[in-house]
């Protein structure tokens, strides 16, 4: 049974938390605008982009993007961005606010890149005559793929808040604090992988099979 149907929200129901996420982050370009802060409105308006991704790539390349799917690709962009804004009048993030928000984000971001890199690998795994990868396998690279992701992501924000920094600019969402901190979110990043492994088959077979259209068609 797919994670979506113990909860038990209905397409329309994840149609409409998708569409209600977006709503919000359009709303918070113009908290962006009126605080004058360069880095905010970048962070809200990329977050906003991604939640039109999954459209994208259904009307565009004809992936299928079920309401689940959109839902948590939409999530895992929402909570980032609502996490540097906050709360609007109390000046601080939900990361600072929260001990643990940041781990969560950090999980259900990390499965979105597991679920992707899963998706075009299985395509080619199922579809090819030549190639053959094991579960075993499958499992450890998406593993090694979501953790590798992680370090670059790591070295990107650090890279950002050294930057803004320098600018004399805020970037809350970007902030690190320590090793500890930075070895815990690729633990996290390491979640969010073990959750695609084991439930990716489930949720993407349809994904990685349009994937492999496309592909072939590139090739063709």
């Amino acid at each position: 049974m797919r994670i979506r149907d113990r909860l038990g929200l209905s397409k329309r129901q994840q149609r409409q938390l998708s569409r209600g996420m977006q709503l919000t982050l359009f709303g918070l370009l113009f908290i962006a605008l009126e605080r004058r802060e360069p880095a905010l409105l970048v962070t809200v308006g990329v977050g906003l982009s991604v939640t039109f991704l999954p459209a994208i790539l259904e009307r565009d390349h004809e992936i299928p993007m079920d309401a689940g799917l959109t839902l948590w690709i939409t999530a895992a962009a929402f909570l980032h961005t609502i996490g540097v804004v906050g709360v609007p009048g109390t000046g601080e993030s939900l990361y600072g606010a929260i001990p643990i928000y940041d781990n969560v984000t950090h999980a259900l971001s990390a499965s979105v890149v597991a679920g992707a890199g899963y998706a075009a690998v299985r395509a080619v795994d199922e579809h090819s005559d030549g190639i053959h990868l094991p579960p075993r396998f499958m499992f450890v690279f998406i593993l090694v793929f979501v953790v590798a992701f992680g370090v670059i992501w790591e070295i990107l924000e650090f890279s950002i808040a050294e930057v803004a920094g320098a600018l004399g600019s805020e970037t809350t969402g970007f902030t690190q604090h320590g090793l500890d901190d930075t070895l815990l979110d690729l633990v996290f990043d390491a979640l969010g992988g073990v959750i695609v492994a084991i439930w990716g088959t489930a949720h993407l077979t349809a994904v990685s099979d349009a994937v492999w259209e496309r592909l072939r068609g590139v090739d063709s």
